[in-house]
């Protein structure tokens, strides 16, 4: 997924602020989950399930700026019976600049752990 930063992505010397990062992953993941036909609302209304992060682990690399063009690339590595971890690294050009993993739990609207739909596994894997 490619992802134009800016200005308001930007703190004041002009560097995309920490938390963005966080935010351009997460829509690089919905993406990735979209593409494979997985419609988060139709699974939240039929089948009470969400997606919450429980984990993340991330590695600043090298700073964004304003308007430069960044890349997400996101793989999935491991999928359990409730959980899915993700790698995915922003580029800029060739260039990793940041590195994260995070762990998507699959729980109901009330929060309560369960068990990834199985037709939802069968796409993630």
């Amino acid at each position: 997924m490619n992802i134009r930063v800016y200005y308001e992505d930007t703190d004041l010397g002009g560097i995309v602020y920490y938390a963005n990062y966080l935010r351009f992953i997460e829509r690089a993941r919905s993406e990735w989950l979209r593409d494979l036909g997985i419609d988060q609302i139709k699974m939240r209304n039929e089948q009470d399930a969400i997606f919450v992060v429980t984990k993340l682990k991330v590695d600043y690399l090298l700073p964004a700026y304003f308007d430069d063009m960044l890349t997400v690339d996101t793989k999935i590595q491991i999928v359990s019976p409730v959980r899915a971890y993700f790698y995915q690294n922003i580029f800029r050009q060739e260039d990793v600049i940041f590195k994260a993993e995070v762990c998507v739990t699959c729980t109901s609207t009330s929060g309560k752990v369960q068990r990834l739909p199985e037709k939802i596994k069968l796409l993630m894997t």
